[in-house]
């Protein structure tokens, strides 16, 4: 029902993995390029000579990640039910529930009960699985 909303979840917690992951190994590598290690032998299986490769990779890989998050964004502006403009307001555009019920032009009653019975609905569904 709103799979997407929780591919979203996922795919941002694996982009924000990957940014620290990058910066972490950035970091490392100037450690090595211009650092305290700067004068420590690397011998040919340690961690530190495959880290120019691991950080292209990890940059492809969030390239790759940032371009499915975009798809996948571009594909839920496509919805036009209520609740999955609901649940992107506030879940993918950080908007609160008052905020939404006025671009909407719902009373935020109406908004916070259908936020509640939607996010109850997705629960179950879930429980199920």
């Amino acid at each position: 029902m709103y799979e997407w909303l929780n591919t979203y979840t996922l795919m941002k917690k694996r982009i924000g993995y990957l940014e620290f992951d990058l910066e972490q190994s950035e970091a490392e590598l100037d450690r090595w390029v211009s650092g305290d290690l700067v004068n420590v032998r690397l011998t040919k299986g340690s961690i530190a000579c495959g880290l120019e490769r691991r950080i292209e990779e990890i940059k492809t890989e969030l390239d790759y990640m940032k371009s499915k998050m975009d798809k996948l964004i571009e594909l839920i502006e496509q919805f036009d039910d209520v609740e999955s403009k609901l649940l992107k307001m506030k879940y993918i555009d950080g908007m609160t529930l008052e905020s939404i019920a006025e671009e909407l032009g719902y009373s935020h009653g109406h908004i916070k009960r259908l936020h509640a019975n939607t996010m109850r609905t997705i629960r179950f569904i879930d429980s199920l699985i």
